[in-house]
């Protein structure tokens, strides 16, 4: 699908929830009408920066440095003709992780929709499949609404997936701690966190374009836009949760191996108070010189072994008095 300019997909939004697919001469001269025109880059090919350098003319230096930069977070810029924004969705992409976040990069106007992308995102696939299907935006509030929908619906199986990984090492440390269990928790943990610093920002586009006053975001498009800044605040404070649910685990954990490390100390301890008696005994009468009671009597080994169990038997008894186990 994607041409020698970089161009993914053109299409022109004709207000009723159909698209017409443009290529060649027509994106340009689309672009500039007071026609609606979605084109969509791959900002990896160089094409694509000559395409945006020259035929976006009209554009802030600042809005195409932002389109063009390497590294972006979330964020909103808005300007009188229209808005820049930057999100970022899930990486659904083959062998991918998900909290590799994919960013996407908009222009949006009454006009026209620019985006950009480095690694395939399947909300945009989407969106231009049911332009196809004649089911798809109908004006710019509209697209920015399904985008965002599209970006946000698809995080939810993977807070799903974290939260069920986070309860089976809950209760595997529940049933027995293990050292291993550390490196699971740890990965679900750091996964949480980075998730975070991409979605938190996009709480605060959410709301700014929740209370833009561009022409074409109309109550309708405020309306969706203020579900997608419920969900956002839903996910934010579902990280929050996971995270702080990790370092409960994470200390439970720790508790658990501390208990069982105290709970062998106290077991060869208890040995050791037991074999210290005895060992004195033998030790004493295991000594070289003359007058050793009972070197004479062939019963004498018989006896000494009765007086040590004698001797372990009152120190049971003793023990158990003072409540050592």
């Amino acid at each position: 699908m994607e041409n020698d300019q970089g161009i993914i997909f053109a299409a022109q939004i004709n207000g009723d929830g159909s698209g017409k697919v443009l290529s060649g001469d027509e994106i340009s001269n689309t672009i500039k009408a007071e026609t609606l025109a979605w084109v969509h880059l791959d900002l990896t090919k160089p094409e694509s920066r000559q395409w945006i350098h020259q035929e976006l003319k009209y554009l802030d230096h600042i809005i195409v440095d932002a389109l063009l930069a390497d590294e972006t977070r979330p964020r909103i810029l808005e300007f009188e003709e229209g808005v820049l924004m930057i999100l970022r969705g899930v990486n659904l992409n083959e062998n991918a992780k998900p909290e590799d976040m994919i960013s996407i990069r908009l222009w949006v106007d009454a006009h026209r929709i620019i985006s950009i992308q480095r690694r395939p995102l399947k909300a945009t696939q989407d969106i231009y499949q049911r332009l196809m299907e004649d089911k798809g935006p109908k004006d710019s509030g509209e697209f920015i609404t399904m985008l965002s929908a599209r970006l946000f619906e698809r995080m939810e199986p993977i807070f799903s997936q974290l939260n069920e990984s986070l309860d089976d090492v809950e209760e595997n440390v529940m049933e027995e701690p293990d050292p291993a269990e550390r490196q699971p928790l740890n990965a679900i943990r750091k996964r949480a966190i980075i998730l975070r610093r991409y979605i938190a920002p996009q709480r605060d586009v959410m709301a700014h374009l929740r209370t833009s006053e561009q022409s074409w975001l109309v109550h309708t498009h405020k309306r969706h836009l203020q579900e997608s800044l419920d969900c956002v605040i839903r996910y934010i404070e579902d990280l929050d949760i996971i995270r702080e649910r990790a370092q409960i685990i994470k200390d439970e954990l720790a508790n658990g191996l501390a208990d069982r490390m105290n709970k062998n100390m106290y077991l060869l301890s208890i040995i050791a108070a037991i074999f210290l008696p005895l060992g004195f005994l033998t030790g004493l009468l295991g000594i070289n010189v003359g007058g050793i009671p009972g070197s004479d009597n062939p019963f004498a080994f018989a006896i000494f072994c009765g007086i040590l169990t004698i001797v372990i038997i009152m120190q049971v008894v003793i023990f158990k008095k003072m409540k050592w186990f």
